[in-house]
């Protein structure tokens, strides 16, 4: 079968085995003819095919927002929830994580036992230890083939939520005063498939961790 090419971003990066069956899955083969910081994508990189959607098997957003979908406010969180820390450091630890400077500044420092990618236009912003990239694009080719999580904020969410096969959401039942929010969500793209509903003594907040699976 021949390959088709497939726009990635800006630049036309993937190609992949087309065939009669729009949902197969597919053993996607990524390069770059403009991107140099593509060149790192890994052979072994599993997309699937799906109604003429590209997405990575292995790219999953995680965030927590509250009841109207805020997530942000003056580049910080507007609540504490040390549970939703803890669930957030235990699934992610050992991942790279993908986000954009702004996120790092809220958060301050390179969050350890993890590969931080930070996603920034300014090509002299430098972190130790942190890895730069000017795009999205670059900062999933340089997570590879490894699972590689999406943390932030509401402009890489909005970019990466078409590229991935996974989210999972801390829902929590209160509204705060934001002035970010998460996009909303395509019910014929996304599909609940866990819910563990907790309430947090610390605070007196329902919330729960919620994963949402790409719908086929």
């Amino acid at each position: 079968m021949p390959y088709d090419s497939v726009r990635f971003g800006d630049n036309p990066i993937v190609k992949y085995r087309s065939g009669n069956n729009a949902h197969e899955r597919a053993q996607i083969r990524l390069f770059s003819q403009a991107d140099p910081a593509c060149a790192n994508l890994h052979d072994n990189v599993v997309f699937d095919v799906s109604d003429n959607l590209i997405y990575m098997t292995q790219l999953t957003l995680i965030v927590a927002m509250d009841a109207q979908r805020g997530i942000g406010i003056d580049n910080k969180l507007p609540w504490h929830l040390p549970e939703d820390l803890a669930h957030f450091k235990r699934l992610t630890s050992g991942h790279p994580i993908i986000m954009g400077r702004k996120t790092f500044d809220s958060i301050g420092r390179a969050l350890p036992n993890r590969r931080n990618i930070v996603v920034t236009r300014n090509a002299q912003w430098r972190h130790d230890g942190v890895d730069a990239v000017p795009s999205l694009e670059a900062a999933i080719a340089l997570a590879g083939a490894a699972p590689a999580f999406i943390i932030g904020g509401a402009q890489i969410f909005a970019a990466a939520m078409p590229l991935a096969a996974r989210m999972i959401v801390t829902e929590i039942a209160h509204s705060f005063t934001c002035d970010t929010f998460y996009p909303a969500l395509d019910p014929a793209q996304w599909t609940e498939t866990a819910r563990e509903t907790h309430h947090s003594d610390s605070n007196g907040y329902d919330y729960a961790f919620v994963t949402y699976e790409r719908a086929h």
